[in-house]
């Protein structure tokens, strides 16, 4: 535990120290986006999820440095290790291009199954799982091939896909790594434990800077390296039950979206006296339906609001590896 507490400090403190340099130097180099929920939508540098994934991949190193020349104090598998670390950078670097870029929508939806090979390669994870109300089910080969990458991009996607708002995406991403964080120290998954207290530091500093009003935007570097840790940690710590408990508001702002055949505008809100209203058409998304919901949100509250919902399903998936699979 006291080296996890030195990983999470290296993280959120090279975090927070890089941000103030990066910030002007991005809007120096003009790579900024439109604060789109706000009146005359201000530009914000954008791209600040590389910072924030800078900090996680030191907090990482950090944990392996420990590993090799400290006689395995922290008890690491670094094959495991290097290869999340490997998926995560492949992914912000898709991040990158989408930001800079901006890749058609389906290309940017399966480029994630290329980064979830360093994983497909050491065959990460167990390959039988137990489902509740139906027991044990080995997957044998199919879940390497397939469950994966299917796991990998699904998560990055939906992280992805859930965002637009101050301190959304990073406040989600703080209560999903933070409660997986609790379920892998019970269950002994140190590498796991490790990946995510790392993402969990440079998350809370991230947050300081994307909160509202955000000084900085995480952009699709920082959105999709989301998803791709916590698929990445719960693969290999072999509880893949709390990340798709953990998945479920994301997955239910897919829904929304696959039903409106996922637009690309048209999915925040009318701002209006320091509110944000649903559209007349109606919601496309899970945001638009909360705005519908209060009659006009704040964008704080919005984003408090969503964080709430998912600390509550974190708490679930919390009270199921630990009250009903007895850990």
């Amino acid at each position: 535990m006291s080296v996890g507490i030195l990983i999470f400090f290296v993280s959120f403190l090279l975090t927070f120290a890089v941000f103030p340099k990066v910030i002007p130097r991005l809007k120096k180099a003009r790579i900024v986006g439109k604060d789109l929920n706000k009146p005359g939508q201000p530009e914000v540098a954008e791209m600040g999820g590389l910072v924030m994934v800078a900090g996680f991949a030191g907090g990482v190193i950090m944990s392996i440095a420990i590993e090799t020349f400290f006689d395995r104090v922290v008890n690491l598998n670094l094959v495991v290790i290097f290869a999340i670390l490997s998926t995560v950078l492949m992914i912000a670097l898709i991040g990158i291009m989408d930001d800079l870029i901006f890749l058609p929508k389906s290309i940017k939806a399966i480029t994630p199954i290329f980064a979830s090979f360093p994983l497909v390669a050491i065959r990460a994870g167990h390959t039988a799982m137990n489902i509740p109300f139906v027991g044990v089910i080995d997957f044998g080969l199919l879940y390497p091939l397939v469950l994966v990458p299917v796991g990998i991009t699904g998560a990055a996607n939906a992280v992805n896909m859930l965002a637009g708002f101050n301190g959304l995406e990073v406040g989600m991403g703080i209560v999903a790594v933070g409660c997986l964080s609790v379920i892998a120290y019970f269950i002994g998954a140190t590498t796991s434990f490790i990946v995510l207290i790392s993402a969990l530091g440079a998350l809370l500093a991230t947050l300081r800077y994307n909160w509202y009003p955000a000084k900085v935007l995480i952009g699709d570097v920082g959105t999709l390296s989301i998803g791709a840790i916590v698929a990445s940690a719960v693969i290999t710590g072999n509880f893949e039950l709390a990340g798709v408990i953990i998945i479920i508001p994301y997955f239910i702002d897919f829904l929304f979206k696959a039903l409106n055949h996922f637009p690309s505008k048209g999915w925040g809100g009318v701002y209006k006296n320091g509110k944000l209203y649903c559209p007349p058409s109606g919601p496309v998304s899970l945001c638009q339906f909360i705005m519908r919901l209060s009659k006009g949100i704040s964008e704080r509250a919005l984003s408090l609001t969503l964080i709430l919902i998912e600390l509550g399903f974190g708490i679930v998936a919390i009270l199921f590896y630990i009250k009903v699979l007895r850990l």
